[in-house]
Parts: structure tokens; C-alpha cells; sequence
């Protein structure tokens, strides 16, 4: 008995001094750098889906697909729906805000920075 203490104890002194390990963690870029992640992004784009028939369509196992639905859900990219026994997944549209945004961020500078080009090159044939 003395042994399956030591053990416990042992385990438990452990497990207390690890440090907190985020499990994956994903932003909407990252999530959709997967190309699995992205098919079913865009199906879900189309319309609400249960993981089901998403899966239907993929060449990936139904856990596979509750899997990537997670990664995506974490990413604040879609959100579900429970009907009865089924989830129904959907894009979220704060999801694809938050991403829009950060494109146009870019958009924003080039064209800021073609303006400053232009005003320049007719400076320069004035």
C-alpha cells in the first residue's frame, strides 16, 4: 500500500507544478490555413450543416470533421446550433467582420500608399 501512495502522491506533486498548457489555439487565419478546415468553411458558407452531412462530403471521418468544427468554433469563425441529437454549424458573421477588417487594414495602406506614389510622380513632372 505504501508503494500506491508514493505514486499518488508523486502524480499529484506533478501534476500541481506543471505549468498551464493551452490546448490548440487557433486565430481565423491559422484555422483556415488547413485546407480541410477551409472546405468545410466554405460548405458552411453555402448554408447551415450538421457535422454529418459535412462529413458525407469530405474525404475525412466524422470525428475528423467535430474535430476541425472545434478549431474553427474556437477561431470564432462559425457558431452551432443544437437540434435534438444533431449540431447545425454555421459561419459567424463577427467571425468574417473580424477578418474583413484586417484585410482592409492592408487595402487601406496600399491604397494610402499608391495615393503618396501618384501626388508624387505628378509633383516630380510639374
Amino acid at each position: 500500500m505504501p508503494g500506491v501512495w508514493r505514486r499518488w502522491l508523486t502524480r499529484a506533486a506533478v501534476s500541481a507544478n506543471l505549468p498551464f498548457v493551452a490546448t490548440y489555439q487557433a486565430d481565423g487565419w491559422t484555422a483556415l490555413g488547413d485546407p480541410t478546415r477551409r472546405a468545410i468553411f466554405e460548405r458552411l458558407a453555402d448554408r447551415p450543416r450538421a457535422v454529418g452531412e459535412l462529413a458525407s462530403e469530405l474525404p475525412v471521418s466524422r470525428p475528423a470533421v467535430s474535430q476541425h468544427l472545434k478549431v474553427l468554433k474556437d477561431a470564432r469563425l462559425v457558431t452551432d446550433q443544437r437540434f435534438g441529437t444533431r449540431r447545425v454549424y454555421q459561419v459567424d458573421p463577427e467571425g468574417l467582420r473580424v477578418l474583413r477588417g484586417y484585410l482592409d487594414h492592408f487595402w487601406d495602406q496600399a491604397l494610402a500608399a499608391y495615393k503618396t506614389a501618384v501626388e508624387q510622380h505628378v509633383k516630380e513632372s510639374s
